[in-house]
């Protein structure tokens, strides 16, 4: 059985301390079994300025058992999945023990955007494009943060024009938007699909 109590006290503690470090968690819904982390990018390397999303899931092992943690937001990594969000991290399987805690296992994939581990890969093809051509890798890894990891600043309204512009119905784009949390690039995901 999960250890709410225990999740509870990690949550007030990392909010008291997420001016500093810039790290979040906030419960996603009602339930303290799944969470939403929000990690920034580290300063020096191309998720600079990124914000980052990585949904946690409390399994009823937890604090014995690791979380489960996957990036929501799109990320080009060697260790991160670019398909799956997917984090390879030994905290995250064997290497974890109950004195980590959420925030620990937070700055350690916040670590990892630092310093990418190519030899021991979750995505393969960044890792080989890391190794042979690390010019592309830096330059595509910046493109993604901008891309997917940037607050837009438009307004929801200013979005719902942009998108209309392309031919979608206005109704469509805004209702699209409005299920995506404004997200533009995902909305323009689900609208290109539909």
């Amino acid at each position: 059985m999960v250890d709410f109590s225990r999740v509870q006290k990690e949550l007030q503690e990392c909010g008291r301390d997420s001016q500093c470090s810039g790290i979040s968690i906030k419960p996603k819904g009602d339930k303290l079994t799944h969470l939403i982390g929000t990690i920034p990018g580290p300063t020096g390397t191309p998720y600079e300025g990124g914000v980052f999303d990585i949904d946690i899931v409390l399994l009823d092992g937890y604090p014995f058992e690791p979380p489960g943690m996957k990036f929501i937001t799109k990320v080009w990594h060697p260790n991160i999945s670019s398909q799956s969000g997917a984090i390879c991290l030994d905290i995250l399987k064997d290497q974890w023990s109950p004195a980590l805690t959420l925030k620990t296992a937070l700055l350690s994939v916040q670590a990892l955007l630092s310093s990418p581990q190519p030899d021991d890969p979750q995505d393969a093809v960044v890792a080989q494009q890391y190794l042979k051509d690390y010019q592309t890798f830096a330059s595509t890894a910046h493109y993604w943060t901008e891309t997917f990891a940037k607050p837009s600043s438009l307004g929801m309204d200013e979005k719902v024009e942009k998108l209309a512009e392309m031919g979608f119905p206005k109704a469509l784009v805004k209702k699209t938007l409005e299920s995506v949390g404004g997200d533009e690039n995902l909305a323009l995901e689900k609208l290109c699909s539909g």
